[in-house]
């Protein structure tokens, strides 16, 4: 779809970010000369040993924490299963009720689908329009038999940062610990495990300019964790297996750097952000800007723009050379709707039609402007072939002029109002839906009606399925069928679009 020489933009920051050369510099010997095992008592081993250690005491120094708090993973969801886990396993004795939010990364909400196999319970608290859950709405949630509350610091795919603070010391009133997912986080927002209150913190090396495969959990001394998996005594015995070296040097170096350059690089980020924030919402109608305004990261720019699928949206994109997503990487080969932007209290519309940039060290203004030059054309194209389906009450029935220009889809059409829809669609280029009983002559009949009005086949798309409550799905497909086999027979009369609409709302789809 893309040719080789057209220029990229890279716009997935939060699903990954490339390799910072300076990280790439400190892990290159580690991947070639120092090659030791981390649990040699030689030479090669123990200085494989020593990068290890130099590389936790960075990232302690980082968090504000002591280097046995640090554990080492290969990234995110390694360290969320270990911390939710390994938390409810060593603590299963005091209680097993489990707080979190409904908007949560799938690493921790499908492992907390697991623990609830394993008879504990789990309230998923609901978080308000704007994303931000409220702090009081976990103390609510909170039990007697509550030993863990999971809060993201920041959402991956709508950016909005939680007040984990706050919540933290509702948290440890009540005797619980505290877990939270930093990942997006990370680079971005102060990290000082000490003022967040938190008892375990998941960070990881590909969002913030580190390798692949690469991660940390911060566990607060005191707090009980078993292991996931089994074997060795590394990492305290937390964490089973050999040390992959490279990757530890090379996060903690990443970690450094996204700390030491932090403020900066986010005050560049907030200015660009809401440049491109303004300029969506400004310049292309029905875009809807989701999570606040404000509190966000500086580097997420998440809309739904209404009337288009947010996959065709980014497959269009991607031939014109921009790169984005509409949401989590960890699903984007799922086509299921966005769980953030529906338990934002969103319809199903606005989940299909989301689309996030996530923005990086290497974007630019001329990035956005290319972007913004680019989109509005894609959605043209897309909100053309895109149909809107109106039903009777809509304002597109009433007021089909509204419309013109659009690919409306009018809902339906019957004998008692073809003249003056069908009239409407001729005017104003729409299309119409021809509805009829489980009939086959009816159903020819009434397209013999349009197209005696000069309306174009083509703008006639039959549904032919009315009362099919009352029947038997055999008995209905049957005439469906029927109509198929006599429309391939050359009967032109039949030989039209079908499509079958579930409700009378409006809706946007594909015939």
């Amino acid at each position: 779809m893309s040719d080789k020489n057209l220029k990229r933009i890279y716009m997935d920051h939060a699903a990954g970010t490339p390799l910072d050369p300076r990280v790439k510099d400190i892990m290159e010997p580690y991947l070639t000369e120092e090659f030791g095992n981390p649990g040699g008592l030689y030479r090669e081993g123990r200085r494989a040993k020593d990068a290890i250690e130099n590389a936790r005491k960075t990232v302690a120094g980082v968090l504000n924490c002591a280097t046995d708090e640090i554990v080492f993973t290969s990234g995110g969801t390694e360290g969320d299963v270990l911390a939710l886990m390994g938390v409810a396993h060593a603590y299963m004795e005091k209680g097993r009720h489990i707080v979190s939010t409904n908007i949560e990364h799938h690493a921790v909400l499908s492992t907390l689908t697991a623990l609830k196999k394993e008879e504990f319970e789990i309230t998923l608290v609901d978080v308000e329009p704007n994303g931000i859950v409220d702090p009081k709405k976990i103390e609510a949630a909170l039990r007697p038999d509550t030993i863990l509350v999971s809060v993201m610091y920041a959402n991956n795919e709508i950016g909005t940062i939680q007040p984990i603070a706050e919540i933290a010391k509702i948290v440890k009133k009540h005797g619980a610990i505290f877990h939270t997912d930093a990942c997006q986080a990370a680079g971005y927002l102060p990290l000082d495990v000490q003022r967040l209150g938190v008892d375990l913190m998941v960070m990881n090396g590909t969002k913030m300019y580190g390798p692949k495969g690469s991660g940390a959990l911060f566990v607060r001394k005191g707090v009980r964790i078993k292991p996931i998996f089994f074997g060795g005594a590394q990492e305290a015995r937390r964490r089973a297996g050999t040390e992959n070296v490279p990757a530890i040097v090379g996060f903690a170096k990443a970690l450094k750097i996204a700390s030491e350059e932090r403020k900066k690089e986010s005050a560049r980020l907030c200015e660009l952000r809401d440049y491109f924030i303004e300029r969506l919402t400004k310049e292309i109608p029905r875009t809807i800007l989701n999570g606040d305004a404000r509190e966000r990261l500086p580097n997420n720019v998440n809309v739904s723009i209404l009337d288009i699928e947010g996959e065709a949206t980014i497959l269009y994109l991607d031939s014109h050379g921009i790169a984005c997503s509409t949401g989590s990487a960890c699903t984007s080969e799922s086509l299921d709707p966005s769980h953030v932007i529906l338990a934002l209290g969103k319809p199903y519309e606005y989940a299909h039609a989301s689309i996030r940039f996530s923005l990086g060290r290497e974007t630019s203004k001329l990035d956005i402007d290319y972007v913004m030059e680019k989109l509005p054309e894609v959605v043209k194209i897309l909100r053309k072939i895109s149909p809107i389906t109106v039903s009777e009450n809509a304002t597109g029935m009433s007021h089909p002029e509204a419309f013109a220009g659009e690919n409306l889809l009018l809902n339906w059409v019957e004998q008692d109002n073809y003249r003056t829809i069908a009239g409407s669609a001729i005017a104003y280029g729409h299309t119409i839906i021809s509805q009829s009983p489980i009939d086959v002559n009816i159903a020819k009949q009434m397209n013999i009606l349009l197209t005696n009005m000069d309306l174009k086949d083509d703008r006639i798309i039959m549904d032919p399925l009315t009362g099919s409550m009352g029947y038997g799905i055999e008995y209905t497909y049957s005439v469906m069928e029927r109509i198929r086999l006599t429309a391939l027979n050359g009967d032109k009369m039949l030989s039209f679009l079908g499509v079958r609409i579930s409700s009378n709302s409006s809706a946007r789809g594909t015939p």
